[in-house]
């Protein structure tokens, strides 16, 4: 480089200028971040969907009216009359039909078919947008460092979900069985909540770049990062109990509050003839359990706010606020679903609310791990 002159002006355009060098963590491909965080994103919603479309499948008593499993060949609905007899032929065979919905009319299955044949048609969706959407990423080379293995990752639990599925249906088909097994049922939600979780966490750190994620990290708040993380486990464990009082219509059973039928622990809840299974079978132990666990949850989610509200950024303490808001809700359509016996509306915007409640602790959690740090005015630095 030519030396400049001792009185050469600092501001002369024509002064020779060191050229500037990247880090390396900026000169490393950074791939297609924001739109793989679209399609994400729509991932996002399909998955949001399919849970929602899943509770009523549950909740109408639709999720056995296809007794088959055919991946392929099941995209296709009955096409002609005679398709619908052999699909009513074949429901007509299951204990739902002989012992709960015997002299069921062909339109009248079709109403339940229905249902069932979209809940299944919305997982074959997903799997086809993961996979174009994959392959399209992985061709043009536009996916970033590192990132390949958790993209995979969420097609492999879809596939494992799709599985577990029929493994959830094939219990209610069997004798004795008049709807599908509630542990199975909840470890069927149980994963489509990791799904989504995933979904969330990766939307979340693809909308900042890796060096601003790394220099925010070394703002994180440990012990609120911690407790938000329990906080999370703890909802989760929540969502499968709830999954267990919609597979056996605990919710319908107990219709007061604060008490259930007048008891504050009811006299049904321990039979001895079920045993352990009264953990799974028992309405009354299920349900009390699910409102024991509610409690503790929202009593948890008080302490993890107040110790967010002594965070020095502002933008974590507003997501925890947002947070907490979910929350409130989430437990007033608790209260809301359990005087009214559950109808179809209500519970259904009880499980969509535990996806934005699971999702609010998520975004919260992550910006305690990564806070965005803001000046004196309150500006985004």
């Amino acid at each position: 480089m030519a030396k400049r002159p001792v009185f050469q002006e600092v501001s002369d355009p024509q002064a020779a200028r060191p050229a500037q060098t990247r880090g390396m963590i900026d000169a490393r491909p950074r791939g297609a971040r924001r739109a793989i965080r679209a399609w994400l994103s729509v991932l996002f919603v399909m998955v949001l969907a399919m849970i929602v479309v899943g509770g009523a499948t549950r909740l109408t008593d639709s999720g056995l009216s296809i007794t088959e499993w055919k991946p392929v060949t099941g995209a296709l609905p009955p096409m002609n009359a005679a398709d619908w007899d052999a699909e009513f032929a074949l429901y007509q065979q299951i204990p739902q039909y002989q012992e709960l919905n015997r002299g069921m009319t062909l339109s009248e299955f079709k109403q339940i078919y229905w249902w069932e044949w979209g809940h299944r048609l919305l997982g074959r969706a997903v799997g086809l947008v993961w996979a174009v959407g994959l392959l399209f990423f992985a061709a043009t080379r536009r996916v970033p460092t590192g990132w390949m293995p958790r993209l995979l990752t969420i097609g492999v639990l879809g596939g494992l979900q799709g599985a577990i599925g029929w493994w959830m249906v094939s219990s209610g088909l069997v004798e004795g069985m008049t709807s599908v097994a509630s542990y199975r049922l909840a470890v069927h939600l149980g994963i489509a909540f990791l799904i989504l979780g995933l979904i969330t966490w990766y939307v979340l750190q693809l909308s900042r770049s890796e060096a601003d994620l790394m220099r925010a990290r070394r703002a994180g708040e440990a012990k609120l990062f911690g407790m938000s993380t329990g906080l999370l486990h703890l909802t989760a464990v929540q969502i499968l109990l709830g999954a267990l009082v919609a597979g056996i219509d605990a919710g319908r059973t107990y219709t007061g509050w604060p008490t259930m039928g007048g008891e504050w622990i009811p006299d049904a809840i321990w039979d001895p003839v079920l045993g352990w299974r009264n953990f799974f079978e028992n309405p009354a132990l299920v349900q009390f359990i699910h409102r024991m666990t509610g409690y503790l949850v929202a009593i948890f989610a008080v302490v993890v706010w107040l110790r967010a509200r002594r965070s020095p950024h502002p933008v974590t303490r507003g997501a925890f606020t947002v947070m907490i808001a979910a929350m409130a809700a989430q437990i007033g359509l608790g209260i809301m679903n359990v005087v009214h016996a559950s109808p179809l509306g209500l519970a259904l915007a009880h499980q969509f609310g535990a996806v934005v409640l699971f999702a609010m602790i998520l975004r919260a959690r992550h910006h305690a791990r990564y806070p965005i740090e803001t000046s004196i005015r309150g500006a985004r630095k």
